[in-house]
């Protein structure tokens, strides 16, 4: 996965304190510097005196924090903090261990196994969809990595695996040597982002290597060694004279037998060559191109149009039988 974790935080730790005095007069401004801080990942102290670990990227995200507080006359510190013993930096520490979010996030995973050859692979596909946002949603903010991390990451990585072999067995992909592997790779497209390259990184961060990185290469920038590049003149996977990459992707990965996946391939031929209209297109398209606003990265803008990938593949999907 292509998840940008914590900057680490070195041994002799160093704190960021903000003290404020929230303004009581304003509700809507008082939630707002409290959700930041939450976002953020901050610790609570006390009533207005928050910690963060001392990083430049916290500081970067702290600025802008400190001027809105500023701005509304109300006093507000930052003060940079070093710890005086080996125990009072353990205690701080301890005010941003996510150890028992990953325990919880693993008993959910391990609750699944029960459903294996029992359940619908795709309902259980969805769940641990839903937990793979959370394992990253942890991650952003967890400043102190431990093993339980590792654990939830190779718990979660083994269940995404089995279920993808339910859903997708190996010999169902015509277009793969079956002597190549698939996980765990560095897969590449190039810039700029948009509906098909969108889609096709979704289609196999979600279904093909949950584990796989994802490159974004500049224009005439060489993809790297091994690397498997999609989406792109020369790639591994490209577009056809009919099809663009998703697509291609689809009939070559043994996927075109998903109506989901598909109905999707359908969305992404229409807002890359505008041609066989789909309903579905114009609310797709207002998602992505409000995602590639906001995003301030590649990174940023591939994990807000999973969202819209897996909100459509959730809704499309219709289970055997049906």
């Amino acid at each position: 996965m292509a998840t940008r974790l914590p900057e680490p935080v070195s041994t002799l730790s160093r704190w960021l304190f903000c003290v404020a005095n929230l303004p009581t007069d304003d509700p809507e401004a008082r939630m707002r510097v409290l959700r930041t801080l939450e976002a953020l990942g901050a610790a609570v102290l006390r009533e207005g005196v928050y910690a963060l670990p001392d990083t430049p990227a916290n500081r970067q995200a702290l600025k802008p924090l400190i001027d809105y507080i500023a701005k509304g006359g109300t006093l507000v510190h930052l003060l940079e903090v070093g710890c005086g013993s080996q125990a009072q930096d353990q205690a701080f520490r301890r005010l941003f261990d996510r150890t028992a979010r990953y325990v919880e996030l693993i008993k959910v995973v391990d609750s699944l196994k029960i459903g294996y050859g029992i359940s619908d692979p795709g309902a259980i596909a969805r769940v641990l969809n839903k937990q793979r946002r959370e394992f990253e949603s942890i991650g952003a903010l967890d400043f102190f990595p431990n093993q339980t991390r590792e654990r939830a990451g190779k718990v979660l990585a083994e269940a995404e695996a089995a279920v993808n072999r339910m859903l997708f067995p190996p010999q169902n992909r015509p277009g793969v040597d079956p002597g190549e592997a698939l996980v765990r790779r560095l897969w590449a497209t190039r810039k700029p982002l948009w509906a098909d390259r969108l889609a096709c990184a979704w289609l196999i961060r979600r279904f093909v290597d949950p584990e796989g990185r994802v490159s974004f290469l500049e224009k005439r920038q060489l993809a790297p060694y091994r690397a498997i590049g999609f989406a792109y003149e020369g790639a591994r996977f490209q577009n056809s004279a009919t099809r663009v990459t998703y697509e291609v992707m689809l009939e070559q990965l043994g996927f075109a037998g998903n109506r989901a996946l598909a109905r999707i391939g359908g969305i992404v031929h229409f807002l890359e060559v505008q041609q066989h209209p789909v309903p579905e297109a114009a609310g797709v398209q207002t998602l992505l191109q409000g995602a590639r606003r906001r995003a301030a990265s590649e990174d940023e803008l591939l994990r807000e149009a999973e969202k819209t990938f897996d909100l459509l593949y959730d809704s499309f999907y219709e289970p055997a039988g049906r």
